[in-house]
């Protein structure tokens, strides 16, 4: 397919759909742990109650990589197709999971939702670097960066934005507060109307002899299965060295993800998750005390998330200084991408060392910068690396590497780690920085 140089509002309206996207990923890592512990899950729980988040990342993305690099419709394209039905269905996803009476319903919409999201997102990778030559590409993954931040920055503050328009944090035992149902709510519709957006406003170049790539795809007998495992085993150095990468990054904001609400209403904000089991609801005084510190929970919580998404915030500033600086001198990603995962990692430490309300914006401001650099340096470099042919398949194979480190904890890895160091759940935020400083000095595996 021919590139072409593109302005920044066509760069622009392509990506925008992230927007949608990273509403619905920042109200899952934010808001599902808090669901789960609302509806009576514990905190040694909550990993494995988020299995399903990069199980499902593991089976899709390669899958739709391979069926998008061989989708070709005269007025939909390769990759849109993919956006509208992921869409579809994550809005829906959104819709119903703070209504969850059962904490397995809750766990089976998070399947769903992280299932759909896959469905949407793997193609806007591919489409940044289908679209771009490779003067632009860095350029075209960090402007997918500055949008993605600004997504984390306002679905992330949601909950306590609606909470403090009037909205109620009280709630019945096993009952999600308003607030967070009307933030799923509006995450629904913001993520079905900016991926309708970038559907309508982007065109695809289609094969330069239509004839000869669907003729290709009939010769082909191979099936998927046995492509994906092909690729896995002749992937380029360069890509395996990024997945080393690439397993400690993520190793870091699963942590942060499922067991920062945990943490920080605890650590930081002394407001524990008030266990179910320690009250008795036949009198009136057990009945007014969980309700009070119920709130103050969810009151917590709230914060916790507006907190959370300053990393949103931050990461959309790291990303428009480096639009502005990739638009006009070329980037040294690696070290680059380095000095911003340390950062992060001493964000997460900090969390633990100085553990002050009014520090904690700051504490997730250096964690953004390190997520700024994780959704737009690896790509960059991976997409400099591999056939621009296999571009959908090979995306979805190196999605292998942000989904196995997750697993790993969500099976036990992190508890066990952070475990080693003590019970308490902001132990798991110090596993999650020393986890990005090894990931910040794996960079130095990477020479070419």
């Amino acid at each position: 397919m021919k590139q072409q140089h593109l302005s920044f509002w066509d760069i622009w309206n392509m990506s925008f759909g992230f927007l949608g996207i990273q509403f619905g990923y920042a109200l899952q890592g934010g808001f599902m742990s808090r669901i789960f512990q609302t509806l009576g899950a514990s905190k040694d729980e909550l990993p494995l109650l988020w299995l399903a988040a990069p199980l499902t990342g593991l089976l899709v993305q390669p899958i739709i990589g391979y069926l998008s690099d061989r989708t070709w419709h005269h007025r939909w394209g390769r990759r849109r197709p993919y956006f509208m039905v992921g869409a579809i269905l994550s809005s829906l996803a959104l819709l119903f999971i703070p209504h969850s009476p059962y904490l397995w319903m809750a766990v089976g919409l998070l399947w769903i939702l992280d299932t759909s999201i896959n469905i949407s997102m793997e193609p806007f990778r591919a489409l940044v670097a289908d679209k771009l030559p490779e003067a632009q590409r860095t350029y075209g993954f960090v402007v997918q960066a500055l949008i993605i931040g600004v997504g984390t920055w306002i679905a992330s503050s949601l909950p306590w934005l609606v909470s403090s328009l009037g909205l109620s944090d009280a709630a019945s035992p096993g009952v999600v507060p308003l607030s967070v149902k009307v933030a799923f709510g509006i995450g629904a519709v913001v993520f079905l109307g900016s991926i309708f957006y970038t559907v309508m406003t982007t065109s695809e170049t289609p094969p330069e002899d239509i004839d000869a790539f669907r003729a290709n795809l009939k010769k082909q007998k191979r099936s998927a299965i046995g492509e994906i495992f092909d690729n896995i085993f002749n992937m380029p150095k360069t890509m395996l060295k990024l997945g080393v990468v690439q397993f400690f990054s993520w190793f870091a904001f699963f942590s942060m993800w499922s067991l920062a609400n945990p943490a920080l209403t605890e650590h930081v904000y002394k407001a524990p998750a008030p266990i179910k089991e320690n009250f008795d609801f036949s009198e009136t005084t057990s009945t007014a005390d969980f309700q009070i510190q119920n709130e103050k929970f969810q009151k917590a919580s709230n914060k916790v998330g507006a907190n959370m998404g300053v990393y949103g915030l931050s990461s959309m500033v790291f990303a428009l200084l480096l639009t502005f600086y990739a638009s006009r001198k070329q980037v040294n990603r690696k070290l680059l991408h380095m000095a911003s995962l340390i950062l992060g990692g001493l964000g997460f430490l900090m969390m633990y060392l100085v553990p002050d309300p009014k520090l904690l914006w700051l504490w997730f401001s250096l964690i953004g910068i390190s997520w700024g650099s994780i959704l737009s340096m690896p790509y960059a470099m991976l997409s400099s690396a591999i056939d621009p042919n296999k571009m959908g398949i090979m995306m979805g194979l190196f999605n292998m590497f942000i989904v196995i480190p997750q697993i790993f904890a969500a099976l036990g890895g992190v508890n066990f780690l952070s475990n080693l160091l003590g019970a308490a759940p902001i132990y798991a935020m110090v596993v999650a920085g020393v986890s990005l400083l090894l990931s910040a000095f794996s960079n130095l595996l990477i020479k070419d």
